[in-house]
């Protein structure tokens, strides 16, 4: 008999045979009946094993089982019971896959507090819960739905090297490894490809993939290794262009989240922002008069300063979402790859988007000509040489583009107002955690 999900064992089997497996996730035994509960990624049921039914030393065995031992379940539906949901099964004959261990080095029922260490250190039970494993699939659904609407729009999905020869910000953040004897890195980005492929006449790409920083950060929204979706398309005018396709991305998003996976939402407890389009334009000297008046002049507007900004957004504009515009060159000096206003070149035409007073985008509008491309890796101290590859790409014709990358990670903990963006990641990777 072929295994169903305990979401589809339902009043209609009523007296029907069925075979479930799972988790056996409580045990309640008196001197003739064996009560389980038993678990897989669809739901809980209730299983009942009368001693009648099998020989006294079976019974001893299976009514003395560890918990979180994984089983499986022959036996007949029985609705109208006393079973919390109104069915149950009537156990006929019971398989022992795998015994668990005692005592599980985390609890999964159990309403005991554990560290985010302890968690991590045994993922695989933290996700056995309930609550963690909805996590999962929200993530999954958000993700779905942002490469059902950016496949809507034309986009071409690709794959870029994740072992790379230069950086696309620099040596400062890069992960260096032997590459058979050769110096090579960890992408930090797809930048570089996903603009070459522009010159391949694709004219729209993107990518969803993990990239590697090595960035010291200890913080709350900082990995090592993240996901991110990375887009480029061709024939702009603007960044102007780039800012539409993103806003309308989020809005479908989180419409389609509405729509389609409303039983998450209401089991997470969460409640997603209100969106209308468009998103306010800051410009970045805005924001900064913004914080100048709550005493704040930093140079750059790091996370200390988002945070506050985005209260300062929301007291002033009612928005959760909003572009940071207009970015000085200074401000982003590694982006040697950005185009500068013709107006103001001093000034790019790149943007952060922010959500909730955290940065989960930045991009904009890239330099196509290749004389003002070499000047600008020259003037961030770069050498033209070591973009070889990359540069050849723009010397027989290169149309207009721009894109961005988006922090899928952080998109996530900020639609679930998670603290900590290791929630979100299922084996999150950060300067102390290799495994597992």
């Amino acid at each position: 008999m072929q295994r169903i999900h305990i979401k589809n064992v339902t009043k209609e089997l009523n007296n029907k045979e069925v075979k479930i497996a799972g988790f056996l996730q409580e045990i309640r035994s008196l001197s003739k009946l064996s009560f389980f509960i038993v678990r897989d990624i669809t739901g809980t049921i209730q299983c009942t094993l009368k001693k009648a039914n099998i020989d006294e030393d079976s019974y001893k065995i299976w009514s003395s089982i560890e918990r979180e031992s994984v089983i499986e379940v022959d036996g007949v539906v029985k609705a109208g019971t006393e079973a919390k949901s109104g069915i149950e099964i009537e156990v006929k004959n019971i398989h022992l896959v795998s015994r668990a261990s005692v005592p599980l080095p985390l609890p999964v029922v159990d309403k005991v507090n554990a560290t985010l260490d302890t968690r991590l250190n045994n993922r695989f039970l933290d996700v056995r819960k309930e609550r963690i494993s909805n996590i999962f699939k929200f993530r999954s659904a958000v993700i779905q739905h942002i490469r059902e609407f950016l496949i809507s729009e034309g986009f071409i999905e690709i794959e870029t090297p994740k072992i790379v020869s230069q950086g696309a910000e620099g040596g400062a953040t890069l992960f260096p490894i032997d590459y058979f004897g050769n110096k090579a890195y960890l992408a930090q980005s797809p930048q570089l490809y996903k603009q070459m492929a522009m010159a391949s006449g694709l004219e729209r790409v993107f990518e969803i993939s993990h990239a590697f920083r090595a960035e010291p950060s200890d913080t709350i929204r900082h990995l090592t290794e993240f996901t991110s979706l990375d887009i480029e398309m061709s024939y702009i005018d603007s960044s102007e262009d780039i800012r539409n396709i993103l806003e309308r991305m989020i809005l479908h998003v989180v419409n389609a989240i509405t729509a389609k996976n409303m039983d998450l939402i209401n089991f997470l407890g969460i409640e997603l922002p209100k969106i209308t389009i468009p998103f306010p334009r800051i410009p970045y000297i805005e924001c900064k008069n913004m914080l100048s008046q709550k005493g704040i002049n930093a140079l750059d507007i790091g996370s200390e300063e988002e945070k506050i900004l985005g209260q300062l957004v929301l007291e002033k504009y009612g928005v959760d979402f909003y572009f940071i515009n207009d970015f000085p060159v200074e401000v982003k000096k590694t982006t040697f790859y950005a185009k500068r206003l013709e107006d103001n070149p001093d000034l790019t035409g790149y943007f952060d988007l922010e959500f909730r007073g955290m940065e989960i985008t930045s991009g904009g509008q890239r330099e196509h000509r290749y004389d003002v491309l070499v000047s600008q890796i020259k003037e961030a101290g770069l050498s033209p040489d070591s973009f070889e590859g990359y540069l050849k790409a723009f010397k027989y014709g290169m149309p207009a583009h721009g894109g961005f990358g988006f922090g899928v990670d952080r998109l996530i903990q900020q639609l679930l107002m998670e603290a900590n963006i290791r929630e979100v990641v299922l084996y999150p990777r950060d300067r102390f955690r290799l495994v597992p």
